[in-house]
């Protein structure tokens, strides 16, 4: 069964918001409408998947406030930036922070209805990613000291007899390490084995 998205608008204009309500939960999107920025963080944790239009000016917290709110907490929730009061500087802003779009008002409700659907598919995706290489670490931190040594070396491309000196051991030896990594990694292929370990690496910002 697919998992339930929901539509976040904030906006501190009631009748925008209601407005919207009614065009997404028209074509069936579950919506929620917080009338503020702050109001937003008080009630979303960042479990429940979906996507977040966004109203640039509000008071107290600003659209692009809460776009660094959701970068620093690590939540990805794809953004649609809208506003009536855009300029160039502040559509860099919101797309350099992550933003998909950056629509000013009045904006085509096709063309918004379109990024939304682009949104959930994207918010989709990022879970779905998260979701792997959560099982990948936790594979990971399975593997021994050695085991780890053993499979550093055989992503790098280099052959059991050549890996069996550098760490002083027999082959056969390295090749029960060799195996022993990938069950643990559940890895089908040593191209399977090396895409897991370059993840694991740009995760830990070891790659660009």
């Amino acid at each position: 069964m697919k998992e339930r998205q929901t539509v976040f608008v904030v906006d501190d204009d009631e009748a925008a918001r209601e407005s919207l309500r009614w065009l997404l939960e028209s074509v069936g999107h579950h919506v929620n409408c917080p009338a503020s920025a702050r109001e937003f963080l008080e009630s979303y944790d960042g479990s429940e998947p979906g996507c977040l239009v966004l109203d640039v000016r509000m008071p107290g917290m600003s659209g692009l406030e809460l776009q660094n709110h959701l970068i620093e907490r690590g939540w990805c929730l794809p953004v649609i930036v809208v506003t009536g009061h855009g300029d160039v500087p502040m559509a860099v802003r919101a797309m350099k922070a992550g933003a998909i779009d950056f629509l000013q008002k009045p904006y085509n409700d096709q063309t918004l209805l379109d990024r939304i659907q682009q949104a959930l598919e994207l918010c989709s995706q990022r879970r779905q990613n998260r979701s792997e290489l959560a099982l990948i670490r936790a594979n990971h931190d399975h593997l021994t000291q050695r085991e780890r040594e053993v499979a550093e070396r055989v992503v790098a491309g280099k052959a059991n007899k050549v890996i069996a000196i550098e760490l002083g051991l027999s082959p056969k030896t390295i090749e029960v390490y060799r195996a022993n990594v990938m069950f643990k990694m559940q890895a089908h292929s040593l191209s399977e084995l090396v895409q897991m370990w370059m993840r694991l690496h740009v995760e830990a910002g070891e790659l660009s």
